[in-house]
């Protein structure tokens, strides 16, 4: 269906001549040349490519948060709840178990698996809700 005005001879031949324009039979008489889409104007800025309608900083970061978030997580986590012993205790020592015999990896039945993923959907609740909390306040979301 696409037909090009100049042959193209193999890899061992010329290159092509020209740019080929490709014409289609849905609209008779309308020639469109093949471009480069990331070399089209105002798309480019200080030499990076940018979308116009998504924010640069949509994350909007603050390393306090993280901080203030860790810090939030580790104290009520080190508390002794669980015959004992702290979550982040156990996470701690079943990492030192568990490299005591380095090249062989964690088997799935052990407790390794299950401090690992408590502690750690703990941790990125507790940020979540500190980056929710944290910058509700600061744009003020929460007021009436």
């Amino acid at each position: 269906m696409a037909a090009s005005s100049s042959a193209v001879s193999g890899l061992a031949g010329s290159a092509l001549a020209s740019r080929p324009a490709f014409s289609t039979g849905f609209v008779r008489g309308v020639r469109v040349s093949a471009r480069n889409p990331l070399m089209t104007r105002n798309l480019e800025r200080n030499g990076r490519i940018t979308c116009m309608t998504f924010p640069r900083d949509w994350l909007r970061k603050d390393l306090s948060v993280i901080g203030f978030g860790l810090i939030g997580w580790i104290a009520p986590s080190s508390i002794p709840a669980i015959n004992g012993n702290s979550l982040t205790g156990l996470f701690f020592s079943s990492i030192g178990e568990e490299l005591a015999h380095f090249p062989t990896p964690p088997p799935l039945t052990s407790q390794f698996w299950l401090w690992l993923v408590t502690w750690h959907l703990g941790l990125f609740i507790s940020l979540t809700f500190g980056q929710i909390g944290f910058k509700g306040r600061t744009e003020d979301y929460f007021e009436k």
